[in-house]
């Protein structure tokens, strides 16, 4: 008995092992938010200015730098015997915005995942090397910087979201605290919208150690975090979150869900392995938002989204996607609506096919409300009615100098000429 339940248990096990050998990782693409920063910018009342920052406004602290070489080593550590130990140029392919915070980000990261080794150490003293990462100018990038600005449709969205129900009942619920906002920081004008880089600021302040004013409570605090999160989510949801993510988010889904297919078919040639986007909070946002899976939270520093494709050696292939929004615990898996947890391919791209834009230069074009075809439309019709009363009054004119006259006619000619006008 006790052998025969051994030799059970051995089998099941290697059952399971050859069926999980069986699932192969192929490609990885991983977007994540820049590391810890200063702020964008300082509110008119503030205390601290530029000059208070080691580099000024916007740049990457020394403990983002610390973020993401964390989060460089646990990419290492994910993908041991996937990527090679020593970088490889064709297995990684490293994009970024054209920001300092984020290109220093991507920098730090590939110095915690590819710790230089034998011939790739130029410098015994320095465990690093330098790693290529690819940018386009600000006015050119498309696929990872939102909300876009260059698109009438969506401004006209961003306006109409202002009157949703939802986005009205936040400003009635935290008018107060927008108007202390307004009353302690000097800002012309405040709205829900404002709110988002007051508090940014303040928080930035608060995590470098600097006294907050004496209006900051906790409750304000929190108050003004709350309201941060719904001016992130408004920006993508709220109101007509599918047409909103066909002319933001849906631009990165697309060109993420291109590249799963194509890192699908077997190319034996092919060497690609890892996909690497560096970016902001509001990216990943924009993306989850397309996706339909997002939390309601703004990303944090150095949250990192992934997505994993698997083939099967049946040729199946399935995606599997992960969020790191918490370097104390493991990556927590995401379901997209509609599949399981190991999504097949074919099923991803029929999903997400909706929140993709296929021509959104001609989406983002405002359509006609109605006014425009209604003004021609009445245009045409006074135009009728006018050249018709002309005719009336010509033949009226005309009838007078007939020599054959007749009340009678005359007068049903005075009706009609009364009916027209």
């Amino acid at each position: 008995m006790r052998f025969a339940t051994v030799l059970f248990l051995f089998t099941l096990g290697s059952v399971c092992g050859q069926a999980t050998a069986e699932r192969k990782l192929v490609y990885v693409t991983v977007l994540f938010r820049h590391g810890d920063r200063s702020p964008i910018k300082a509110y008119p009342t503030d205390p601290y200015q530029e000059s208070d920052w080691p580099q000024g406004f916007g740049q990457l602290s020394q403990e983002g730098m610390r973020q993401h070489f964390e989060l460089g080593h646990f990419l290492r550590k994910r993908y041991n015997g996937f990527l090679n130990e020593s970088y490889n140029r064709h297995e990684i392919f490293v994009r970024s915005t054209d920001y300092d915070r984020t290109l220093m980000s991507a920098e730090a990261n590939l110095a915690g995942l590819y710790p230089p080794s034998g011939q790739q150490v130029f410098d015994p003293n320095l465990k690093w090397q330098p790693i290529p990462v690819h940018t386009l100018p600000k006015s050119e990038e498309k696929l990872l910087s939102f909300p876009l600005d260059d698109c009438p449709r969506y401004r006209q969205l961003m306006s109409e979201t202002e009157h949703a129900e939802e986005f009205v009942n936040m400003t009635i619920k935290y008018q107060d605290i927008i108007e202390l906002v307004g009353d302690k920081t000097g800002l012309n004008a405040t709205s829900v919208e404002s709110i988002w880089s007051v508090y940014d600021t303040l928080f930035c302040e608060s995590r470098h150690n600097m006294s907050a004013p004496d209006w900051v409570t906790p409750q304000v605090l929190q108050r003004l975090k709350v309201l941060k999160d719904f001016e992130i989510k408004a920006i993508f949801g709220v109101y007509k979150q599918l047409e909103k993510s066909r002319l933001q988010g849906g631009l990165l889904l697309g060109e993420i869900v291109k590249n799963l297919t194509k890192m699908a078919a077997p190319d034996p040639e092919q060497q690609l392995k890892l996909m690497m986007l560096s970016a902001h909070d509001s990216t990943i946002a924009a993306l989850h938002m397309s996706l339909d899976v997002y939390n309601g939270r703004q990303p944090p520093y150095a949250a990192c989204q992934i997505f994993e494709l698997y083939r099967e050696d049946n040729g199946s292939v399935s995606v599997s996607m992960f969020y790191r929004n918490d370097s104390t615990v493991d990556p927590y898996s995401q379901q997209l609506p509609g599949c399981s947890l190991d999504c097949p391919l074919e099923d991803f791209v029929r999903i997400t096919r909706p929140w993709i834009s296929d021509d959104r230069d001609k989406e983002c074009q405002v359509p006609s409300n109605g006014t425009n075809k209604e003004l021609i439309i009445s245009l045409l019709v006074s135009s009728c009615l006018l050249f018709i009363l002309i005719i009336v009054l010509l033949s009226v004119i005309c009838s007078h100098k007939s020599p054959i006259r007749t009340l009678g006619y005359q007068h049903v000619i005075n009706e009609e000429v009364a009916d027209g006008s």
